[in-house]
Parts: structure tokens; C-alpha cells; sequence
């Protein structure tokens, strides 16, 4: 079941999962946090979501065979270059790049290159 509203060209859409999902395209969304003219959208409610970020070092394909042999110092070689930066992933979207740094004796990591807004929001879609 989905209804729009043409004013602001808010969709609502009833997904497998029974949720709804208000939609918005990037100019909807101003600073003062309007959405088109009508409708007010409370950023604030939006900016406190927990979101988790991750980071991607690289990636393998190993036989079962080798999986079941790997013991404690076993080494996996990744597919990327210790001198390229890692991805950086927000809630598994890729918003960055970036270099492990140390901080406070905990890892870190330095942001080297960002996605665009524009373009972060385009992949939420």
C-alpha cells in the first residue's frame, strides 16, 4: 500500500517489514530543516539515530579447506595495498576513505577523502 502527498512529494511506502519510510529527495531537506513548504521535519529526532560505523580493510576468498586449517598466528593476505586507504562504511554505505590513526591507545581513523553530501544521501535511496 503507498500513498503520496504531491505537495511535498513525501512517499510512504508499507514495506515487507510493515514500516513506514518517509522519503525526501536532497533539496526537500534545507538547513532550516524544512521539508518542501508545508510540512516541518524535526532534524533533531534525526541527528541523535545511533548509526554504526565500520571499517572495510580489504577482503579474501579462501577454500574450507583453508578456512578449517587457520589456527592462532595463521596469516591471511587481504587484496589491498597496506599504503591504500581503508573504506570507511555507515551502516554499511561507503562515506569515506581514510588511515588508522591511534588515539588515546585505541584505534582511530583519520578521514582522507569524504563523499559528497549529495551523494551520501542519494545512496541512502
Amino acid at each position: 500500500m503507498a500513498t503520496e502527498e504531491t505537495g511535498n512529494e513525501e512517499t510512504q511506502e508499507n514495506n515487507e517489514g510493515g514500516e513506514n519510510a518517509a522519503q525526501f529527495s536532497p533539496d526537500e531537506l534545507s538547513s532550516s530543516g524544512t521539508a518542501g513548504d508545508s510540512n516541518e521535519v524535526n532534524l533533531d529526532l534525526v541527528l541523535d539515530i545511533p548509526v554504526n560505523i565500520s571499517l572495510r580493510v580489504g577482503s579474501t576468498e579462501i577454500s574450507i579447506r583453508d578456512l578449517v586449517r587457520l589456527v592462532e598466528g595463521s596469516v591471511i593476505a587481504l587484496d589491498r595495498d597496506s599504503s591504500e586507504p581503508l573504506d570507511v562504511l555507515v551502516n554499511g554505505t561507503l562515506i569515506a576513505h581514510g588511515e588508522i590513526v591511534v588515539v588515546d591507545d585505541r584505534f582511530g581513523v583519520r578521514l582522507t577523502d569524504v563523499v559528497s553530501p549529495l551523494e551520501r544521501i542519494e545512496k541512502l535511496s
